[in-house]
């Protein structure tokens, strides 16, 4: 076994604790989400860090929600939902999505996608999409997208808002690296 291998082993400790899992995770950056839905009576949606692209032809995506959630039912009932990837002036918007029990759409500025789905003001992309599989996977379900509409920001300055390490992040730099 070389150095690397031996600071990677899997450890196979089936009590591993959630606590250690969230912060190991933690280290992962990814960008911030809303995912947002209308069931004909209001407006739904719930701040979401686990997204991910899945497929390109055909388009899907996927996200995570903890199965104890009360948004995502509601969402789930209508069969399709819109993505609202977050910039970094953003952040009040993810932080009020997280919260349970509040009007989570007070003072929040959006428009209806032709789908019927909320559309947030600003958002870096939207995604419109519908519901296409739902998985359990422990606490979460993992739930897969077809993307049908695809409505990308008209300002390309923007950057997105994202999480590392329990907080909220920026990029640094708009350099890319070479390839």
């Amino acid at each position: 076994m070389n150095n690397l291998e031996a600071q990677h082993t899997m450890h196979h400790d089936p009590a591993i604790d959630s606590r250690e899992f969230r912060s190991a995770l933690g280290l992962y950056a990814s960008g911030i989400t809303v995912i947002a839905g209308h069931d004909g009576r209001e407006a739904i949606g719930f701040t979401c860090q686990s997204f991910h692209s899945v497929s390109m032809d055909p388009p899907l995506i996927s996200f995570s929600v903890m199965r104890s959630s009360s948004s995502y039912p509601r969402i789930r009932e209508t069969g399709k939902f819109s993505v609202n990837v977050l910039t970094r002036n953003q952040q009040s918007i993810s932080n009020q999505f997280a919260r349970k029990g509040v009007d989570k759409w007070d003072g929040v500025e959006w428009s209806m996608l032709p789908s019927q789905n909320p559309a947030i003001d600003g958002a870096l992309l939207l995604l419109d999409c519908k519901i296409a599989n739902e998985h359990r996977a422990g606490d979460h379900s993992i739930v897969i997208g077809q993307v049908m509409k695809i409505y990308p920001s008209n300002h390309q300055e923007k950057e997105p808002l994202l999480y590392f390490n329990g907080e909220y992040r920026h990029l640094g730099s708009m350099t890319a690296t070479m390839k």
